[in-house]
């Protein structure tokens, strides 16, 4: 079993080696080559997590066997290999459900499109596994470019403009973490979490030093609050995700803006330490924009006209939930937000890959005006994007029940009063929201108009079977809860 511990770093090298390889092959070679990878990827990262749960312990993987500083390493716990494994599985769904919608690219950019997602995959598992905080920066900003990669290979209305936006927005977080990484390096002297935060527990017995931890970790979370899309700074997410192929927009939405969130976790974990961020007032904001973000992303997710558009603003509204588990703390707190990740994941995944096929058999229309019978005329399609904006909603037996459920338990369990009361508040206002908008669109695209044309692609395997996939995986976070919530508790108690 001491083989497992080879496997996250092996996964992300020959998912960069996939990168290259891609390139080289022809566009059907590069389809099917990426999915057997990505299956190959989801055994490896099964047997990871499975060696961490009953070992109880997480391992760690010294390349060079250099000594701290100097040294670069992988680290592997049960929190980092389920999610992992998640991430993967929605990537793999996501290109198997989107793989209709890459005929329609220039098919002398689809094998490249394969090497960005193999990229991206590289990039999404070394921010997960990383016990360097410099890596996680290299792989940040590896993570940028492929983003905009996927975002603009689609030329079609405004995806140039859309991936342009997005690039500014994210080189602009990219360049205040470096700057939040670089401020933590010069006070600390090290770029391994673990010595890193050895060093931290001493400075902040210092008031000089507390202050300047406090702002290089300010600096650092802007960045990827900016990166991850946290209100004020979610305004990219419509055109980047509504202009973007299905599968591009299922993963930036579910995997690209979790990932960066997730890093934020460790870091907040691994470095500074939950005693340390408790005690800094960079938990409040976090807290305040992500009720914000709540609310005014639900919003404008009602306010729009355009079903993608819709999608988008209430991812905005989702991360705010995250961002104000975060802010919260606590026991709950931690795990409600990381719970949610899981939630939005899978959820923001199926919505994604299944607006574009309610628009197809609508004069290939986002807009609702042109989307009435929609679900009829594809009823697959219709019942998929059900079953998402009922877990959206937080109806019971689904994923997005549970989650809520665990933010009202955080909320209760809150030593602060007022923030128990804001967080209940802003829950209950973003939940009534969220039925309004979603239960909208869901009575608009059930409306028989009289046109009974189905869809000339339903009931295409490579499109019911990931669909299926992650609508279990959906109900299985809501009827098991208490399964999840303890892999997330075990995978805490081992960042500790």
């Amino acid at each position: 079993m001491e083989a497992v511990k080879n496997i996250p770093l092996f996964a992300i090298v020959l998912s960069l080696f996939s990168g290259v390889l891609c390139t080289m092959l022809k566009n059907k070679a590069a389809r099917i080559y990426t999915v057997l990878f990505e299956c190959a990827l989801i055994a490896g990262m099964a047997l990871v997590l499975i060696y961490t749960l009953q070992t109880g312990t997480s391992f760690t993987y010294v390349m060079g066997e250099f000594p701290a500083p100097w040294g670069n390493e992988i680290r592997a716990g049960a929190l980092e290999a389920g999610m992992a494994l998640l991430f993967l599985i929605v990537m793999l769904m996501s290109v198997i459900a989107g793989m209709h919608y890459l005929d329609d690219m220039d098919a002398s950019r689809v094998h490249l499109y394969a090497a960005l997602l193999n990229l991206m995959t590289a990039a999404l598992l070394a921010e997960i596994f990383t016990n360097d905080i410099f890596t996680g920066y290299v792989f940040v900003e590896i993570m940028t470019l492929t983003s905009c990669g996927i975002l603009i290979v689609r030329e079609i209305g405004r995806t140039t403009l859309a991936a342009i936006r997005y690039m500014i927005m994210n080189l602009l977080g990219s360049g205040l973490f470096l700057l939040g990484v670089v401020l933590l390096y010069d006070v600390t002297g090290h770029l391994l979490m673990v010595p890193m935060h050895q060093e931290i527990i001493e400075l902040m017995k210092d008031p000089g030093s507390a202050l300047v931890l406090t702002m290089a970790t300010g600096i650092l979370t802007l960045g990827l609050a900016i990166k991850s899309g946290l209100f004020p700074f979610h305004y990219w997410m419509p055109d980047t995700y509504g202009w973007a192929t299905p599968t591009s927009a299922a993963i930036l939405s579910s995997l690209v803006s979790k990932c960066y969130i997730f890093l934020l976790i460790k870091i907040y974990w691994r470095v500074l330490g939950t005693d340390v961020f408790a005690a800094m007032p960079l938990k409040y904001i976090l807290f305040a924009l992500g009720l914000c973000g709540m609310v005014f992303g639900s919003v404008s997710a009602l306010r729009a006209t355009n079903i993608n558009r819709m999608v988008a603003f209430s991812s905005a509204a989702q991360i705010g939930y995250i961002y104000a588990g975060i802010g919260l703390g606590g026991r709950y707190g931690w795990i409600a937000a990381i719970f949610h990740i899981a939630v939005h994941a899978v959820t923001k995944s199926m919505l994604f890959l299944t607006t574009p096929r309610l628009a197809e058999v609508s004069d290939n229309s986002l807009l609702f005006k042109n989307l009435t019978g929609s679900a009829i005329r594809d009823r697959d399609a219709g019942a998929f994007f059900l079953m998402g904006s009922l877990s959206m909603i937080g109806i019971p037996i689904f994923a997005g029940f549970s989650s809520k459920l665990l933010f009202g338990i955080a909320a209760v369990s809150s030593a602060s009063e007022p923030m128990m009361l804001l967080l209940m508040l802003a829950l209950a206002l973003s939940s009534v929201l969220n039925a309004l908008y979603f239960l909208r669109t869901v009575i608009r695209i059930f409306r028989d108009d009289g046109s009974r044309k189905i869809c000339p692609i339903g009931g295409r395997w490579d499109y019911l079977m990931p669909m299926l996939v992650l609508i279990v995986i959906n109900l299985l976070l809501g009827l098991a809860s208490g399964v999840f919530v303890g892999w997330i508790e075990t995978g805490l108690s081992m960042f500790a």
